[in-house]
């Protein structure tokens, strides 16, 4: 079973969690990283989750004993960036991958298939980056209205009235 990060179930591990051992200590550090790390990847900040990553021994710690943790973790921003792009810069997604620029080229040919044009990674279209005509058709009339407008013309008059 591969592990897919961000999860809805995270929270609810988290819960899991007996309160009065995770208040203090040790415990208490490694899940407010964890959760960091979690909010870093649920706001697309990669970024900031692989600096955070790569700078604490303590999340060096958290995600030893998960086998291929990193390759994971960017195949899944891999995943999510071919949701929303065909064309990123070599430059932004050295950065969201966490990875050099010649280990960027690697992963981004050998490992997801995409092509490199000068500075530019090109991702190729599915069906959740292709530009679709949407056509947005709302029917609507006064009838729908009227009691809203009627009903505002009457408090216009009985406030007019009263003045």
């Amino acid at each position: 079973m591969a592990l897919r990060v961000p999860i809805p179930q995270f929270s609810l591990t988290l819960h899991l969690i007996n309160p009065s051992t995770a208040a203090s200590g040790e415990l208490h550090e490694a899940i407010a990283t964890l959760r960091d790390l979690n909010f870093a990847l649920e706001g697309a900040q990669y970024g900031r989750f692989w600096s955070s990553l790569n700078g604490d021994d303590l999340c060096a710690d958290l995600i030893a004993d998960v086998n291929g943790f990193e390759d994971i973790i960017r195949h899944r921003i891999a995943h999510l960036v071919s949701q929303a792009f065909r064309e990123v810069s070599l430059s932004n997604l050295e950065a969201w991958l966490g990875l050099n620029t010649e280990a960027t080229k690697k992963f981004v040919t050998e490992s997801v298939g995409w092509t490199i044009e000068g500075e530019n990674v090109k991702v190729p279209s599915n069906p959740d980056n292709e530009a679709q005509k949407a056509e947005i058709r709302e029917d609507v009339n006064v009838d729908m209205f009227s009691k809203v407008i009627k009903r505002s013309w009457e408090d216009a008059l009985t406030a007019q009235a009263t003045n």
